[in-house]
């Protein structure tokens, strides 16, 4: 179901152009008011990837080839790689379309360094969006404007029943990220608490892939949702798993610290051990995590709701559309003075 905010009069919905790069995000994202562009490609390339088949996107998300892009009339570009910045918007957008306002949404912190990593942007006229307050403390952003605009996700209306006596861990891809999401954690962990796996790239590890619709139907049986994550920006599926109501187990690193309170609405810790303890206390106490997963239900509903979220997201891009275009009228003005 979507949940489109109500579109205020005499405002024109604004079109951005932006790439298929996070598609979970991408999906969120498009259920604000406003319209989506994205380019596609034959060989379904990185951020090329058109629609794909995993999300129910609206109407409002168009999908155009990659060489057709030029012809487009656009508002504003929005960023979400380096590739993007750095040679995609060079490859298919003409000269005109890249004069147009610019955000660049920022989805992890930073790798090279956590502390003295410099921005790929350094430019006083685009926006750097971070999606949360952790990276944007990382990271060195330059001269560049920054906003956070915290992750929205929305309600699935499914219950948590807790019923399997067991964890489950959502990553996708995890044999090739390795330490950095937590697989050596994960393996370790498993040898004393019942944990399954999913996510793309799965089947060794865990169960395989189970597709976004499905997910949180299948995440609602399990006992507890646990984090293994070192180091990234803060899981969507996290946030998904709390919104129905399964209390998460995770490192205390990164923006998780502001998320969960220990013995409130979850644990969180960087000792493994004490991590297994507390998962063996949900396992032995069902009704201890249907009272830790409510709370954490309650924080998902106030603080990652989807409307918050696409409001954010409205308000941000009309903001630097409408700074761009008195930009542009103040330079008319002058030249014709």
């Amino acid at each position: 179901m979507l949940h489109f905010l109500p579109i205020r009069a005499a405002v024109k919905r604004p079109r951005i152009f932006t790439w298929h790069i996070h598609g979970s995000y991408l999906y969120y994202l498009s259920l604000g008011n406003y319209d989506i562009y994205i380019p596609v490609k034959d060989d379904k390339s990185e951020g090329y990837y058109g629609r794909g088949d995993t999300f129910p996107f609206g109407d409002n998300l168009h999908v155009v080839p990659a060489d057709e892009v030029k012809n487009l009339e656009l508002d504003c570009i929005l960023f979400q790689s380096a590739k993007n910045y750095e040679s995609d918007q060079f490859e298919i957008l003409s000269a005109e379309q890249r004069e147009l306002p610019k955000i660049y949404l920022e989805h992890d912190p930073p790798r090279q360094t956590p502390t003295d990593t410099k921005h790929i942007v350094d430019d006083p006229e685009v926006l750097l969006v971070h999606v949360t307050h952790f990276n944007k403390l990382m990271w060195n952003n330059n001269r560049t404007p920054v906003r956070v605009i915290d992750h929205g996700v929305t309600d699935p209306g499914i219950s948590y029943s807790g019923e399997l006596n067991k964890g489950i861990v959502v990553i996708n891809n995890i044999q090739k990220r390795g330490r950095r999401l937590g697989l050596d954690v994960f393996l370790e962990l498993k040898k004393y608490i019942p944990l399954d796996l999913v996510g793309m790239g799965s089947e060794e590890p865990g169960l395989g892939e189970i597709k976004h619709g499905q997910l949180p139907g299948f995440i609602s049986r399990y006992r507890f949702f646990f984090n293994p994550i070192r180091y990234t920006s803060l899981g969507l599926s996290i946030l998904e798993a709390m919104m129905i109501g399964v209390p998460v187990v995770g490192m205390a690193t990164t923006e998780l610290v502001t998320v969960i309170q220990n013995g409130v609405s979850g644990y969180v810790h960087t000792d493994t051990r004490y991590l297994a303890d507390k998962m063996k206390e949900l396992l032995d106490n069902h009704e201890l995590a249907v009272q830790l997963g409510n709370e954490g239900r309650k924080i998902a509903q106030e603080r990652f709701n989807i409307n918050r979220f696409a409001r954010d997201w409205e308000e941000t891009f009309n903001k630097v559309i409408a700074e761009r275009d008195k930009s542009k009228s103040l330079i008319r003005i002058e030249t014709e003075a």
